[in-house]
């Protein structure tokens, strides 16, 4: 059986040199694979692309210490899905409740943009963590990139369930992907992803695990 994380994982040379480049610069960062956090039996599953280079890469939670987490934990802390609103250091005492976060990719890649190569090098990783939701588990993919990477990595045809901010997809499975802009610093100033849009989508979120408790 898959695993959901390997902390030693080297299978990508390029990001392998380019995180031992960062630590180098960086000498107090975490720099390796970061894993997901939160419940381990959670409903809900939120997918980024990759760790930010001063936020997740920094301080091995997905979405901590960067301006991308700041929407993000604010709103799942409104929704009840976590234990305070900010999300600091890996060490904060912050809990999820019912759902956990992770990453397509594991490591942080140049420029953020990972390769094809090295997405589908990190597929069963992410394909572990989706297996581990149950039938009537919700997955929220952060962005186009993420939506894309868990439709190939279940195995779906990408034209078949087209992203959009808002939109829902009932998987084969029974698991349904329901889709958002990311909550990027770009996203958030500029007004692409404004704070009621985001709320809209956790509504969407809370009302498919309250009718399926």
């Amino acid at each position: 059986m898959s695993k959901v994380y390997d902390a030693k994982c080297k299978a990508c040379p390029r990001l392998v040199q380019f995180l031992r480049d960062v630590k180098d610069k960086h000498p107090d960062y975490f720099c390796g694979p970061v894993p997901p956090f939160g419940d381990p039996k959670a409903r809900v599953l939120v997918v980024g692309l990759a760790p930010g280079m001063h936020g997740a890469n920094a301080t091995g939670r997905p979405f901590t210490g960067d301006h991308a987490g700041i929407l993000l934990y604010q709103t799942l802390h409104k929704f009840g899905f976590a234990s305070a609103d900010k999300s600091l250091s890996i060490d904060d005492g912050l809990t999820l409740t019912d759902c956990r976060i992770t990453n397509a990719v594991k490591c942080l890649p140049p420029d953020n943009k990972p390769t094809t190569a090295e997405a589908r090098e990190c597929n069963h990783f992410l394909k572990a963590d989706l297996a581990s939701l149950p039938d009537n588990g919700v997955i929220l993919a952060l962005g186009k990139i993420a939506h894309d990477a868990v439709l190939r990595t279940l195995g779906l045809k990408l034209v078949t369930h087209k992203f959009a901010h808002g939109a829902s997809h009932v998987l084969d499975s029974g698991v349904t992907l329901v889709d958002s802009y990311h909550c990027s610093r770009y996203n958030t100033n500029t007004g692409r992803l404004t704070e009621p849009m985001f709320h809209d989508v956790f509504d969407i979120i809370k009302s498919l695990t309250s009718t399926r408790a």
